[in-house]
Parts: structure tokens; C-alpha cells; sequence
């Protein structure tokens, strides 16, 4: 069946047409992300989970993200505009996370930039960062070149370069061999090249749930050759490559909130960004879900802020869009990310229900339980039921044998041990995607997030 929503023009022409941006994606016929290509499971998700923190995991993430590249005089000004962290110096062969924020201080999307060669950048992660960078790069007059590579999910044929991620406590000892010893020493977020079965590779330098790792990418001709060779030398480590299933679940030990609904679609500033979009767009066809509702679109909104983003923010510069906005925000933060542990009795509770109680609970899905693309439910003191914050993914982590919820919630609630209210469910405006539930009430401890300590090594 064609989405209705592929008649209208743009993004903007929906949103009028439908009634608004919360019907426009409460009603969305899409379901949670699909992962093309890759398997749900190459072994099992349980140890596919366990091999990031324990052993090594291979994660292949050639298909699934969106590329564009920048070429060009004016590229280094366009990620400035759009990216609030530190760029006054940005040479080659060094990555950054690229966070941008709507002119009021919203969170709009982030992404990672490779400086390749000079005056050459790539920016990688979901389509939104993105569709709002391209948004800039085409309209502000600027003396670039842009070319932009979909997912596969969008366009036949395959990607232009293949993209491993090698994380795990052996990681670096894996890379080590499979290089004969050759691996060049690479710094936090700096990127280095070398080869894989005489192949060229280059390699960013980063880390994922508390272990230190790389993420590999190379022209896609080579790609089953380092693959092969990968797997061939990994196998002493226990390497395991990571499925669809487990995958997703790594945002919620790392704190990172995946998908947060951009904050694209409430004022007049960003129109012109609205009728930009297509209406094939993320922005126009994603769907949002959960126990959390609000007619008000900016509710369901995060701020860089909130989940964390604040100690990256450049302040020695004005040229990037939402500056003053947030350092408003900085000035008195309202919520902070943290993690959140459910309560092992009520987790039973929620599954005994969905399967035999009437009316049902909202059936959760094992290693995560998320039902759309932006998944946003409420999160309540325990205290009187006030509203204190937003959960996003929702999901079962083997490494830490708990069922865990990665959240922003009010700063008087943050601290670790503090005991809180998850609602689960969508009893508000159903979609095909959703089966007919009530909400239930989940105890939740607070925990940091990241979950687990951070590790930044050089060696």
C-alpha cells in the first residue's frame, strides 16, 4: 500500500494537511527502524551483546546510515553554522561529533564528521543531521560541492563504502594482528590508515558501552576481504558479529539517545526547512509512540543540555545556529540523562500481562521494545504521579543482566538510587503497529548513564 503521505510535496505540505505534527506522527503507518541487510542474529543476542564488553564485536554498519560529503572551500563554514562543538581547528585525518539545535536551543540531530583530505568532509549517522546540513550547504550561497549517499533501504544497488566497527576489550589486540603489527597509533577521535589483507582501510578511534574500539570504512570492493580476514584472526578473541537485534540495544549502555524527535517542526523560523524536506524525508514519514502524550510538539522535545551535550558546546564563538538559546539553557538545566533499571517483579508483570491479562499490557519485545521511530514514554515521580521526564529506547542488556530504559529526567530526580515511575503502553492514538493495550505502571531505579564507565585510550 502507498503512504498517503507521499502526495504532498513536502514536509510542511503534511503537516497542514494532516492537522499538525503530532497527529501528523502519532498516525504514521511506519513502525520501529528496520535494519537492512543485516541478520537478526549471526549467533545469538545474548552473546552478541556480551562480546562488545567482554570479547570483540564486529558490527557492520555499511547499510544503514546515511553519508554526505562536503567538498570544498565553504564546507568547514557549514558544519561551524550547524554544529555547536569546537571547530576552530579541525585538521585532516580528525573526526567530531556533529550536534545541531534548532534556532531556540532544541535538539535538532548529531552525527559524527570526518575531515578525509582537505577542504573534504563526510558526515555520517541518521538522516537527519544530514537533511539539515544539506539544508544549509544548498541554500546559503556557499562555494561547495555536495554529494549524498542513502541507506540501501533507500536506493538500489550497494553502498559506496563498506563501514566495520571493532569494539570490544580485544579490539586493539585484533587490529594489532590483523595488521602484522603495523597499526599506527591513533588518538581519541583522530583518524588513522593502514592496511587489512592488502587492503586500504581507514580507521576512526572512538569507544562504544565502556570499551574502546574503531570505526573502520573503506572502498566497498574490499569489503568481504577485510571482513574475511577480520573474522579468520578474531576467532581466538570470540569475536562475534552483531545482528539487528542486538545492535540497536548498545545506544541504551551508551547513553546515547538514538532518535529523539528533531526539533524541526514548531515554529515559523523553521519553515523554510519543512518545505525543503521531502516528503520521502524521516522528518515527514517517521512515526512516534509511546506512553508519554502532549498536543504540544515541543514536549516531547530534548535539548543538547538535557541529554548531555553541554560540556561540548564551543564557547568561544557566535556562528553557529542556537548559541544564545543555549547558553540560556546551560544557565539553568532542567533535566539530565540518566539511566533507568526496571523493577525485576513489575518486568514480569508487564510480560504476564500481555500475554493473558484483558485488557492486555503493551507486549515487550526482547533484547529492545520499541514500536516507532521516535519512542518517547513518560516518566513520573513516585511521589504524587507528577510528570519528571522522557524514556526512549527501552531494552534488555545481557552485560548488565538488567532490563534498562536510557531517559532525560528533571535535575531533582537525576541522582543515582532515585526511584521513579516508568508508563508502559500507548493507550492514547493507536496505530496498525500497535495492538490494543492498556498502560502499567513500571518501578524504575535511577542509574548514570552511561551505564557503564567510559574508556578513552590511546593504547
Amino acid at each position: 500500500m502507498k503512504n498517503p503521505l507521499l502526495q504532498y510535496r513536502n514536509l510542511e505540505e503534511a503537516l497542514q494537511a494532516v492537522g499538525g505534527p503530532v497527529k501528523l506522527l502519532r498516525s504514521s503507518l511506519i513502525g520501529p527502524y528496520q535494519f537492512p541487510v543485516a541478520a537478526p542474529e549471526y549467533t545469538n543476542w545474548r552473546d552478541e551483546q556480551r562480546a562488545w564488553k567482554q570479547g570483540v564485536a564486529l558490527l557492520n554498519q555499511s547499510f544503514h546510515m546515511t553519508d554526505l560529503y562536503l567538498r570544498g572551500p565553504d564546507a568547514l563554514k557549514i558544519l561551524r553554522k550547524v554544529g555547536l562543538t569546537k571547530m576552530t581547528t579541525f585538521p585532516v585525518n580528525r573526526g567530531k561529533q556533529l550536534i545541531a539545535a534548532s534556532p531556540d536551543g532544541y535538539l535538532i540531530g548529531d552525527g559524527i564528521v570526518f575531515h578525509l583530505e582537505q577542504d573534504y568532509f563526510r558526515v555520517v549517522g541518521p538522516p537527519v543531521i544530514s537533511d539539515w546540513t544539506q539544508f544549509h550547504a544548498e541554500t546559503g550561497g556557499y562555494d561547495v560541492e555536495i554529494d549524498r549517499d542513502e541507506t540501501v533501504s533507500m536506493r538500489p544497488g550497494d553502498p559506496r563504502i563498506w563501514i566495520y566497527q571493532i569494539q570490544g576489550p580485544y579490539a586493539l589486540e585484533l587490529l594489532k594482528e590483523v595488521t602484522g603489527n603495523r597499526l599506527p597509533e591513533i588518538s581519541f577521535f583522530g583518524i588513522g590508515s593502514f592496511e587489512i589483507a592488502g587492503k586500504p582501510v581507514r580507521a576512526l578511534r572512538h569507544g562504544m558501552a565502556g570499551t574502546p574500539g574503531f570505526e573502520m570504512f573503506g572502498p566497498w570492493a574490499d569489503g568481504e576481504a577485510v571482513m574475511d580476514a577480520l573474522m579468520e584472526a578474531g576467532a581466538k578473541y570470540d569475536i562475534r558479529k552483531v545482528g539487528s537485534l542486538a545492535y540497536p540495544t548498545s545506544a541504551i549502555e551508551s547513553g546515547w539517545m538514538p532518535h529523539p524527535v528533531p526539533a524541526v517542526y514548531h515554529s515559523e523560523e523553521m519553515k523554510p526547512f519543512r518545505e525543503w524536506l521531502s516528503p520521502m524525508s524521516l522528518e515527514t514519514l517517521g512515526s512516534m509512540g509511546g506512553s508519554f502524550y502532549s498536543d504540544d510538539i515541543r514536549d516531547y522535545y530534548m535539548d543538547p543540555i538535557d541529554v548531555g551535550y553541554g560540556p561540548l558546546i564551543d564557547q568561544q564563538r557566535d556562528d553557529f545556529i542556537g548559541k544564545a538559546a543555549l547558553a540560556r539553557r546551560a544557565a539553568d538545566q532542567k533535566r539530565r540523562k540518566v539511566t533507568l533499571i526496571w523493577n525485576h517483579d513489575d518486568l514480569m508483570r508487564v510480560i504476564h500481562d500481555s500475554l493473558y491479562a484483558d485488557p492486555p499490557a503493551r507486549f515487550i519485545n526482547f533484547p529492545l521494545s520499541a514500536y516507532s521511530t521516535f519512542h518517547i514514554d513518560d516518566v513520573r515521580a513516585r511521589d504524587g504521579g507528577r510528570h519528571v521526564g522522557l524514556a526512549q529506547f527501552s531494552g534488555f542488556s545481557a552485560n548488565a543482566g538488567e532490563f534498562l530504559s536510557g531517559a532525560v529526567v528533571d535535575v531533582d530526580h537525576a541522582e543515582p538510587g532515585a526511584q521513579l515511575t516508568l508508563l508502559w503502553g500507548e493507550d492514547k492514538m493507536r496505530r496498525p503497529t500497535i495492538e490494543r493495550n492498556t498502560l502499567r505502571e513500571v518501578r524504575v531505579t535511577v542509574a548514570p548513564s552511561p551505564y557503564f564507565e567510559k574508556v578513552i585510550k590511546k593504547d
